[in-house]
């Protein structure tokens, strides 16, 4: 004997939502994107009752969402790699100067010193070889980590002119 219960639409939304994010918080997702996919897969699929839909969905919204996530965090690196390369850009060699990038939401926010280590000239324009740090947090003791980069005089102003330094830190997203 099978039983079936009438659920409503809407109650059943809210139940494949709800159940949705019990999943994702359980089992300690790491991505934002999965669980915005998870729960707008199962949302869609229990509303138009079509697993293929949900699934569908489930993964549009989760590559839209990483690819968000991707643009808004090189932004934020951005702000980083321009407030690094214009303390490097009006310091001379062997001068020290801080650096720091605060965000109005509290994430990406950095802070350091940068110590111009060279100036050169090449076929298109004056650089400079920095060495830069990356303090590990707002105290005055804080841990902090070294890296070498380069920026390069731009008619716009000093921008990041070099890639590898950067790649241990933030990743492909240069």
């Amino acid at each position: 004997m099978t039983v079936r219960l009438a659920v409503h639409p809407a109650l059943r939304f809210s139940l494949a939502v709800a159940v949705a994010a019990a999943c994702v918080t359980m089992s300690g997702c790491a991505s934002i994107g999965a669980a915005t996919g998870a729960v707008a897969g199962i949302a869609t699929g229990a509303v138009t009752t079509n697993p293929a839909i949900g699934l569908g969905v489930g993964i549009a919204v989760q590559a839209a969402t990483d690819e968000a996530v991707k643009r808004v965090s090189k932004s934020l690196h951005t702000d980083q790699q321009v407030a690094i390369a214009a303390a490097a850009g009006v310091s001379a060699v062997g001068e020290t100067r801080p650096w720091k990038v605060k965000h109005t939401l509290p994430i990406e926010n950095g802070h350091g010193d940068v110590r111009v280590l060279r100036e050169f000239d090449n076929a298109l324009a004056s650089c400079k070889e920095f060495a830069f740090s990356v303090a590990d947090g707002d105290d005055a003791n804080a841990h902090a980590e070294w890296f070498v980069a380069s920026a390069c005089k731009q008619t716009e102003g000093w921008k990041w002119a070099s890639a590898e330094p950067a790649v241990e830190r933030w990743g492909n997203l240069q």
